[in-house]
């Protein structure tokens, strides 16, 4: 039988990690997406956005393109000593020289191997950039005073958090059974093909009565294991649409977008980056509690956007 532990108390995402082999270009790319720098090391780049994380990614210089796994915050200092405890391959607890200090346990995922990060104790930093949210006029409410206007500066779209993000996995019942078991994520919506099967599920964290997005990690069924692609939050549909406009015309590669998800609503814009790492901005996500009813629907393009380009026919691989 297996042995039976205390959950893993997880309280936000924090954080993600990629090597690139051409961590210049990559560089690039991420200030192009509305990171800023939070410390350059040389072979180490810290990006942060203007929210209140000491940092949402770091690019590393390294041999070969490679996803170094995300960073979840974790409740308390007990939860990282169960964690050096009790998950598989994990490190003992160690202080992180990453920008916010804390602690941090690195584990291994137990069906694919790939690494995974809890960290505690980061110091934070103040809110950098204080967007306004804007008056809209409908057709029979008016908003905006007259003699307002709307005008906005071409740009990069700030980030301001990390949202999610999501990995192909080569047994989606193993990997399902261990991440809510281990940890208090929850389903928000799984998918089923044909035979009635899971093999897709979209996990947000279960903070009881606190308000916390639809998902903040995601995985599906399929024959080798990658990083699907990482998604950060941003401030409103048009900041995001400037984004979109700033990626395209400096010539970088467009994935899909800008659409309305099903699942979770968000409007969706996915971009190539120079290591062919799939990013996301994102706005208008939903928000779940423990009210929630776990919602389950068969898979297919249908049930991804609602309103957008076609459906890439490489997106799910």
């Amino acid at each position: 039988m297996t042995q039976q532990h205390p959950k893993i108390r997880l309280v936000r995402l924090a954080h993600v990690y990629y090597t690139h082999v051409d961590l210049e270009k990559a560089r690039q790319f991420l200030l192009d997406f509305g990171f800023t720098v939070a410390d350059d090391r040389g072979d180490n780049v810290y990006f942060k956005g203007y929210g209140t994380e000491p940092f949402v990614y770091c690019a590393k210089k390294g041999e070969a393109n490679e996803f170094g796994g995300a960073a979840f915050v974790v409740e308390s200092l007990e939860d990282l000593e169960l964690a050096a405890k009790t998950l598989p391959k994990a490190t003992a607890i160690e202080d992180s020289d990453a920008p916010g200090g804390g602690k941090r346990v690195t584990f291994r995922d137990p069906v694919d191997d790939f690494p995974f990060h809890l960290v505690y104790g980061q110091t934070p930093i103040e809110a950098t950039n204080h967007l306004p949210e804007l008056a809209y006029n409908y057709p029979e409410s008016k908003n905006r005073p007259v003699n307002r206007t709307q005008r906005f500066k071409k740009g990069p779209a700030p980030v301001h958090k990390l949202g999610h993000f999501g990995c192909c996995v080569t047994d989606f019942a193993r990997t399902f059974e261990f991440y809510t078991t281990r940890f208090n994520l929850k389903p928000s919506d799984i998918n089923y093909n044909e035979d009635g099967v899971d093999i897709t599920t979209f996990l947000h964290l279960d903070r009881g009565m606190e308000q916390v997005d639809h998902h903040t990690f995601f995985f599906f069924q399929g024959p080798k294991f990658h990083v699907h692609h990482s998604s950060f939050e941003v401030h409103d549909f048009d900041i995001q649409s400037l984004g979109h406009q700033w990626l395209r015309d400096k010539g970088y590669d467009l994935v899909w977008g800008v659409g309305r998800h099903v699942m979770g609503s968000q409007i969706f814009d996915y971009w190539w980056d120079t290591s062919r790492f799939c990013l996301e901005h994102y706005v208008d996500g939903d928000l779940v509690d423990e009210t929630t009813p776990i919602h389950r629907s068969p898979a297919g393009p249908d049930t991804l956007h609602v309103w957008g380009p076609p459906l890439p026919p490489t997106f799910l691989e």
